[in-house]
């Protein structure tokens, strides 16, 4: 990575799990500036519970039973109802951090995928930060996936962004992904195949096998090198290349409003079309150029797209600093900030029972 980015804030750059949230998330609250050791002068009480870890074993062992894949859940939530501040309120002021989608902790059925930990009656009231939310449940709030870039200082982002800004963009668009052959009328492949017929316009990076895990030096070097990257939803509605595109100032481009619209509404600009493009899936599975709608964008708008996407990219990253960085919020101030408010307007506006 060091001979992609520049010398100075190479060191901002690790390989970082992108299942690896509640980790971040935990060691920032322990030195969070608001946090109390007082719980009686509390608004929020932070559950430091790796939900997501806990049950990762289970999703992906043969022939795990229901009662393991809800164990750590189940045992967690037994014990946090039988606290004082949670029969309080009944759990409204009381949150959480779980590093993988929501989908992860809704089975409905022994037989389905996953935990049924979301549908336990101790958890109705609680909030979830995840990578990826349910955009009809208002307890699931998405924040951002983690990327590699953690920067230690306000200076470290100062210097990528402008890096970023003043970057020779050589090639108009970007992918990079798998196919997923064993999907039906596989929408990645399609991107691929128009990708590689379109080869002086776009760039492909071809995931296939674990070449892509947690990003590479490739990818980061795709998305520095073009002026758009195209973001299909992954194996479930969003991917971690989202933020990965962003923080390397080029240009999304959404084919689900799900992928991002529906999800990072804290982070990311209110108007959807002054930092990305979105073309529906249906009209590119119709013959609709990707090419031809770029192309059309004058570089004038790529310019004020690109502005926008830079001027967000603490929005979406997560510091490596016990105390974030002076001055400028990162993901997770913004995360921590909106659990409050919210928390904040449920005790104006609701009577707990």
């Amino acid at each position: 990575m060091s001979k992609i980015v520049p010398e100075h804030v190479a060191g901002t750059w690790y390989w970082t799990d992108q299942f690896s949230l509640e980790l971040i998330y935990h060691n920032r609250m322990l030195n969070y500036n608001c946090r109390t050791l007082e719980p009686e002068s509390a608004t929020a009480y932070y559950i430091p519970f790796y939900t997501g870890l806990a049950v990762e074993k289970s999703l992906f062992t043969a022939n795990s039973t229901p009662e393991e894949r809800d164990h750590h859940c189940k045992t967690m939530l037994n014990w946090v109802s039988g606290q004082d501040f949670f029969t309080k309120s009944n759990g409204w002021d009381h949150f959480l951090t779980l590093g993988r989608i929501s989908w992860d902790f809704r089975r409905s059925r022994d037989e389905d995928w996953g935990s049924s930990c979301f549908y336990l009656p101790q958890m109705r009231n609680i909030t979830r930060l995840l990578i990826e939310k349910n955009p009809w449940d208002y307890f699931d709030v998405g924040v951002p996936y983690p990327t590699g870039f953690h920067p230690k200082s306000v200076a470290d982002v100062t210097i990528w962004q402008d890096y970023v800004s003043n970057r020779k963009r050589k090639t108009l668009f970007c992918f990079a992904g798998a196919t997923r052959g064993f999907i039906k009328d596989d929408f990645r492949g399609l991107l691929l195949s128009h990708c590689y017929a379109n080869a002086a316009a776009c760039k492909v990076v071809d995931c296939g096998g674990v070449k892509c895990a947690n990003g590479t030096a490739a990818i980061t070097a795709a998305f520095l090198d073009s002026d758009f990257c195209l973001q299909p939803r992954g194996d479930s509605f969003t991917r971690r290349s989202i933020f990965d595109c962003m923080v390397a100032g080029s240009i999304p481009v959404f084919f689900w409003h799900r992928t991002a619209y529906l999800q990072y509404e804290w982070f990311l600009p209110g108007e959807p079309g002054s930092y990305s493009v979105f073309i529906d899936r249906n009209e590119v599975k119709n013959g609709t150029s990707i090419k031809g709608v770029l192309e059309k964008i004058s570089k004038e708008e790529v310019k004020k797209m690109r502005e926008k996407v830079i001027e967000y990219i603490p929005n979406i990253i997560y510091a490596n600093s016990d105390q974030g960085l002076e001055g400028v919020k990162d993901a997770f101030d913004l995360a921590v900030e909106g659990v409050l408010r919210r928390i904040k307007e449920q005790e104006g506006g609701y009577k707990w029972k």
